[in-house]
């Protein structure tokens, strides 16, 4: 049986500006999913934040895009959101589009990164949030975490790395993606993903097709036709045992590179 990992974002109300998010949002939010733990829709949950964002990660073994996650997520930030409103949070509901569920959270403002694999004994799982940024701001880390051997040693000296992984594109304004492998392509690669408005890594696999990382790649701004905030993207890495190092996934953040946003 696989393992589904969700990561759903929003943000639904802030203290004094796009700062924090509110702990009675939370709590809310902790109610919700902690009904659908006693339901079984999940296995697991850990509510956290990154600055006005409430982000729900989540495991079960229902599948990407299943609806039953997805609406237990929605219905989080739909009842937190009223929370925000009588408390006259800043920004409430602001990535919520609407208030009709239609199935997954895609294209309806939250931000979303799954991913489904058979797990091992001991499966390490890293989770990145950002918030003020776009789903660009992503490109390089994971590009130095899976293709740069400066960064990641593995890809040089550990055999299960050596072959380099295949990194899926998406072009956020034409809605086509390719596939490119490193270290084969990774010139092409490199002549994409620095145009970070427009080109975004999806997920990154092994070559034999195993899932290694996911990211958001939702833009809140073409959604809803007009600006209604930065995308605040969120990201799902695998570690260790065939995977990079932890400290490979990591170390990539250590280096103060521009990103769009604040």
């Amino acid at each position: 049986m696989k393992t589904t990992v969700s990561v759903i974002k929003a943000d639904i109300g802030s203290v004094s500006g796009h700062c924090v998010s509110h702990p009675a949002l939370m709590e809310k939010c902790d109610e919700v999913l902690s009904g659908a733990l006693e339901t079984g829709i999940l296995e697991d949950y850990y509510i956290t934040r990154c600055g006005d964002d409430i982000d729900l990660i989540m495991t079960h073994r229902n599948g990407e895009l299943n609806e039953e996650v997805h609406k237990t997520a929605y219905d989080a930030f739909l009842q937190a959101t009223e929370i925000a409103r009588d408390l006259k949070l800043y920004g409430a509901g602001q990535d919520l589009l609407t208030d009709t569920f239609s199935g997954n959270v895609k294209g309806m403002g939250p931000g979303c990164a799954e991913m489904e694999f058979k797990e091992r004994g001991s499966d390490p799982v890293i989770v990145y949030c950002m918030d003020k940024t776009e789903p660009g701001a992503f490109n390089l880390p994971i590009f130095r975490i899976f293709a740069d051997p400066f960064n990641t040693a593995g890809l040089v000296i550990d055999p299960s790395l050596h072959d380099g992984f295949s990194f899926e594109v998406f072009d956020v304004m034409e809605h086509k993606k390719v596939i490119l492998d490193c270290p084969e392509e990774m010139y092409d690669l490199l002549a994409l993903i620095g145009s970070t408005g427009r080109y975004v890594i999806k997920r990154v696999f092994k070559k034999n097709g195993e899932i290694a990382a996911a990211v958001s790649t939702d833009k809140l701004n073409m959604l809803a036709g007009e600006y209604v905030g930065k995308d605040d993207p969120v990201a799902i890495v695998r570690a260790q045992s065939g995977f990079p190092a932890n400290g490979e996934c990591v170390e990539p953040f250590a280096f103060p590179h521009m990103v769009s946003g604040w």
